[in-house]
């Protein structure tokens, strides 16, 4: 089997003529294969009669990444390399020239996209990503006029031109009104528009367990009657913790941090070191992420569509910051944060000090806590439905 296709074999989809559902993601940040990863979970939980084949499209582009040939490092790794780092600022400027390089491979990349469907082509083509969808579309329509092909936005929000959206015949899925705004104007017909009630969401966010705060606090050394607040930039972490944590150390009021590093191990170190007059801990790499939101009073992170999302089902209110260095696909993300009254957005993170002050003031936190639980995102179950009525009878 080749390496970039997870689930059975081809032979599997024609000996059980059961419908073949390819889900299209790559690795270049951690939200598209996370939200892949939740939708196939749904549906096998749901007993979709359907082969689920996840299909990673960077490894099927590979021989188009001028990147890797000219660096040795392929452009998913140099972009998870920048998030990591927070190499961030430049990069709404840095987008027209990664567009032109997809356009000048693009003859190559329906060619080799094309050749990997026809060799088992799916009934139902789904994906997770940006940047490729009319590449993926025209290599299908070469093999068969049949298949639905559906992009799911994992994004709030569209950032075009050839970002998410292209003015082409298939279906969009839409997390917020802006996006689905967006696909109208563009000409997309309304029967091709999906709106569905938010960003995708692991399956673990909905089958949570009535955590004891307190026993729970105390257990991670901390004290149960101080407010905290959760720092979670992401898998790798983020350099800015230190930062943030230093000035969090005058704030007034009682506060206490949880700082989640994922798999960023130097900086868990770093910020082990680091001296404290405020109760902190430190954990790496988690897998209970819902716990920790659950046992805290706010979060403090970068505006990305599965954290703020993943925060909302928690009714965990937020604070991010917009700027310069923040991904111009996110920016939107911030709009959305402040419409719905669930959290505060700082220019920079050096306003953090006066931000959690504002924040833990009598009534806000309250008032923010009351505008994330307003939120009732059950967007990957509406996404499972939409799929059965989707694929050809």
């Amino acid at each position: 089997m080749n390496s970039f296709v997870s689930g059975p074999p081809a032979s599997y989809h024609g000996s059980l003529s059961r419908p073949r559902v390819d889900l299209v993601y790559f690795n270049a940040g951690a939200g598209h294969r996370s939200a892949t990863l939740a939708l196939e979970a749904v549906l096998k939980q749901q007993g979709r009669p359907w082969d689920i084949r996840l299909v990673n499209l960077n490894e099927i582009l590979a021989p188009t990444d001028i990147f890797r040939t000219l660096t040795g490092h392929g452009l998913e790794d140099i972009y998870n390399l920048i998030l990591k780092k927070g190499w961030t600022l430049g990069t709404r400027q840095a987008l027209p020239l990664m567009h032109g390089v997809i356009r000048l491979f693009h003859s190559s990349q329906v060619r080799l996209i094309e050749d990997f469907w026809r060799r088992d082509t799916p009934d139902l083509a789904v994906s997770l990503i940006p940047n490729f969808n009319r590449a993926m579309l025209q290599a299908l329509r070469r093999i068969t006029p049949r298949t639905p092909f559906v992009t799911i936005l994992t994004d709030m929000a569209d950032f075009p031109p050839h970002f998410w959206l292209e003015p082409q015949e298939q279906h969009v899925v839409c997390g917020t009104a802006k996006a689905a705004g967006q696909a109208r104007a563009m000409g997309f017909r309304e029967e091709l528009i999906h709106p569905v009630s938010g960003m995708i969401l692991r399956p673990s966010f909905y089958e949570l367990p009535a955590w004891n705060r307190a026993a729970e606090l105390t257990r991670l050394g901390l004290d149960p009657a101080r407010p905290t607040g959760l720092v979670l930039f992401g898998g790798q972490g983020a350099p800015v913790m230190v930062d943030l944590v230093r000035r969090l150390q005058h704030a007034s009021r009682p506060l206490q941090l949880i700082l989640l590093c994922g798999h960023n191990d130097k900086l868990a170190a770093r910020l082990r070191t680091l001296p404290t007059r405020i109760p902190v801990r430190v954990e790496g790499f988690t897998t209970e992420v819902p716990r920790f939101m659950a046992i805290s009073d706010f979060m403090i992170g970068k505006p990305g569509p599965g954290s703020i999302s993943e925060a909302m089902a928690m009714k965990l209110p937020v604070i991010v910051e917009r700027n310069a260095w923040t991904m111009p696909q996110e920016r939107y993300n911030c709009d959305w944060l402040l419409e719905r009254e669930a959290g505060l957005v700082l220019k920079n993170f050096r306003e953090i000090g006066p931000a959690v002050e504002r924040l833990l003031e009598p009534g806000m936190l309250a008032r923010l806590r009351a505008g994330a639980s307003a939120i009732d995102n059950q967007a990957v179950f509406e996404i499972a439905a939409l799929l059965e009525r989707l694929l050809p009878a």
